[in-house]
């Protein structure tokens, strides 16, 4: 949806602003940049107050980020409630309910996390359509607060269904020092390391083709829908590709599963996004790109899971997503490459495929260091 929105402000409220493509690229930039690094601040909380109340904050930071986002007549304003307030509740309800999910599975961890990483799939399948028509009949405002009551509605389930498996001792509700909540101890497993490092490069290619796809369909000549359906067709074999993942994984091993689809997302970067000059092809492009790169979003929890153990999950996935936070800037600094490029969305291109590539080559490492043999499944 961020991809969509910058299209739209681009096209319509901005279009006269210097540097528009690259100032509004921050407002995604920073909401992604916040889901994440609240990891820390989600586990905390948690530690001291329990679940549930975490959740609720993240529900009620969502709907008041998107409510105030209706308000906006400055690009800078969407920093605030698109990027800081969104941003920051999004990232509560992420980093709970993936730390929550790999408690109740153990056989079937890796589709039990496909399929709950799915969910953002099947939204990225849905808003398009809805985003769009509303944009262009009530205004961008509006969209907003619609879906500011919408993810209300929604997320009200999320409250009442997601619980651990196992109830805190009453002692976690205390108040406790900061090396009792998060364990740094951690940071001496070099696997883990090499993990962290791994999956920052690695999901840097995601956000690029999610933000710049439909105004790279736009200059293809496509219409706002044309350009709108790209990210959704994108999206719902996302949808497809995080169930799959997990299932293959839970068959061939989960690290060897993400290999697999990380190498292919950077070779269909370059293979066919460098050569999509016509809608068609970008279309196609859409479809295999959205299927195999989001195996992180589904396997990050359990194969973080098999590098530390479940009793550091906790903090293992805390840490691991506040490092994630540094590839939520990529869109803006492959804007700014772009920039003093001569060829159009040539760096976006480029700099898909080659994070893809390096981020599963370190993932080929990781599984060398971690295996007896290159054909363990692991």
């Amino acid at each position: 949806m961020p991809g969509i929105m910058q299209d739209y402000f681009q096209q319509n409220m901005f279009k006269d602003v210097p540097n528009s493509s690259l100032q509004l690229s921050f407002a995604g930039t920073i909401m992604e940049f916040f889901t994440y690094a609240s990891g820390p601040i989600a586990q905390a909380l948690a530690s001291r107050f329990g679940y549930t109340p975490v959740i609720i904050l993240g529900v009620f930071l969502m709907t008041l980020g998107f409510e105030m986002a209706g308000f906006t007549s400055q690009i800078w304003h969407l920093y605030l409630t698109q990027g800081l307030l969104f941003g920051m509740g999004e990232g509560l309800l992420f980093v709970i309910a993936m730390g929550l999910v790999p408690q109740w599975f153990t056989r079937r961890r890796g589709l039990a996390t496909g399929l709950t990483a799915c969910g953002s799939g099947l939204g990225g399948l849905v808003f398009p359509f809805v985003v769009s028509p509303i944009n262009n009949t009530l205004g961008v405002n509006w969209t907003y607060r619609i879906l500011g009551f919408l993810m209300l509605g929604l997320n009200i389930i999320t409250i009442i269904v997601v619980k651990p498996k196992y109830p805190q001792p009453k002692e976690s509700h205390e108040k406790q020092p900061v090396r009792k909540v998060f364990d740094f101890e951690i940071f001496k497993n070099a696997n883990y390391l090499l993990w962290m490092l791994a999956s920052v490069i690695q999901i840097s290619g995601f956000f690029v083709p999610v933000f710049f796809l439909p105004s790279y369909a736009t200059s293809l000549g496509a219409s706002s829908t044309q350009s709108s359906a790209v990210i959704s067709v994108l999206m719902a074999f996302s949808f497809l590709g995080r169930i799959l993942v997990g299932y293959v994984g839970d068959l061939i091993g989960r690290l060897n599963a993400h290999i697999i689809f990380v190498l292919l997302s950077g070779i269909c970067a370059f293979l066919m996004w460098t050569f999509a000059t016509s809608y068609g092809v970008l279309m196609a492009f859409a479809v295999v790109f959205g299927f195999f790169s989001p195996s992180y979003y589904s396997l990050f929890s359990p194969i973080t899971a098999m590098v530390v153990g479940m009793e550091k999950l906790p903090t293992a996935i805390t840490f691991l997503l506040l490092s994630n936070g540094i590839s939520v800037f990529s869109p803006s600094i492959a804007s700014a490459i772009q920039g003093v490029a001569t060829e159009p969305f040539i760096t976006y291109k480029m700099w898909t495929g080659a994070v893809y590539i390096v981020g599963g080559l370190l993932l080929i490492c990781l599984k060398l260091r971690m295996a007896k043999s290159p054909w363990e499944k692991l």
